[in-house]
């Protein structure tokens, strides 16, 4: 059986500042271009950083998928934690 708790622990530390880096640029940009008029150029400063073009072209790819397949692992981890597809359920207060 897989140790879902050390892989999460192993995948969430790698990913805490692209995906941190991803989001607090995505929603400033959102946010900032619609409720604050935020300028076109600070507007592509943002994109750029959310999009990862600071990298070049080569590793802007490498980073969307590390975001994003890192990402979808840590949902899985997470949900694994759970202990919603365990066998073994534990007992709520309603079964008690």
């Amino acid at each position: 059986m897989m140790n879902w708790r050390k892989l999460h622990r192993f995948i969430a530390p790698i990913l805490l500042i692209p995906i941190l880096l991803t989001t607090v640029t995505g929603v400033a940009y959102r946010v900032g271009r619609s409720w604050f008029g935020m300028s076109k150029d600070i507007g592509e400063i943002f994109l750029n950083i959310h999009q990862g073009s600071f990298l070049g072209p080569q590793l802007r790819t490498f980073y969307v998928l590390l975001d994003g397949l890192g990402l979808i692992g840590l949902l899985v981890t997470g949900i694994f934690m759970m202990g919603i597809f365990s066998k073994k359920r534990r007992r709520s207060i309603q079964d008690i």
